[in-house]
């Protein structure tokens, strides 16, 4: 039979530790993603007229992204504080606390570039055309808008699908990291 343990004063301070701070951290990260990636766009976009939307997402993709990429930096340090192998064999990614520290900076790199270049790139194209619509009178997927339109729904599609797939390969990344850690543990 087991030992039974009991909850004292003292067996609550042990919570508060890096192993158990990593954890916490990236349930946040992880579960975070999961809702932005696949159930909250999803309900928004239900929910909301088309415009409305795109500014709810213009807003709230900015705060994701700068989290996604303080919460894996974080990570990232401290997986490479508790597993010294890293900054030994940084340069053989076939290391297994190698290829896990690869995964993390993967996030925090398409996360930044989707905060710093895609994501900025994609709202300015989301808002001219918006302005081209009020301009021709016609929404964006009308069969008779301008050459200019056209151009920009094109570009706008583009810069979406960068995007989405730069945001599926964290979701991707943070999905094998949490297999990881579930099955090998943090330490």
């Amino acid at each position: 039979m087991a030992d039974v343990e009991l909850l004292t004063f003292a067996s609550f301070s042990k919570l508060v530790s890096l192993n158990g701070l990593y954890v916490t951290g990236f349930a946040w990260l992880y579960g975070m993603s999961v809702w932005v990636s696949f159930f909250g766009g999803v309900i928004a976009y239900k929910a909301l007229p088309r415009q409305q939307f795109g500014l709810l997402q213009h807003k709230t993709f900015p705060v994701y992204f700068v989290m996604s990429i303080l919460l894996s930096s974080v990570l990232l340090g401290l997986w490479t504080k508790s597993h010294p192998n890293v900054v030994a064999y940084i340069a053989n990614p076939v290391v297994a606390d190698v290829a896990q520290a690869y995964v993390l900076a993967s996030v925090s790199v398409v996360q930044g570039l989707n905060h710093f270049v895609i994501g900025p790139l994609t709202s300015k194209t989301m808002f001219e055309r918006h302005r081209q619509e009020k301009t021709e009178g016609k929404a964006y997927n009308e069969a008779d808008v301008s050459s200019d339109m056209k151009t920009l729904n094109k570009r706008f599609a583009q810069l979406h699908g960068i995007s989405s797939l730069a945001n599926l390969w964290a979701v991707i990344a943070l999905s094998f990291h949490g297999l990881w850690i579930g099955s090998a543990g943090v330490a």
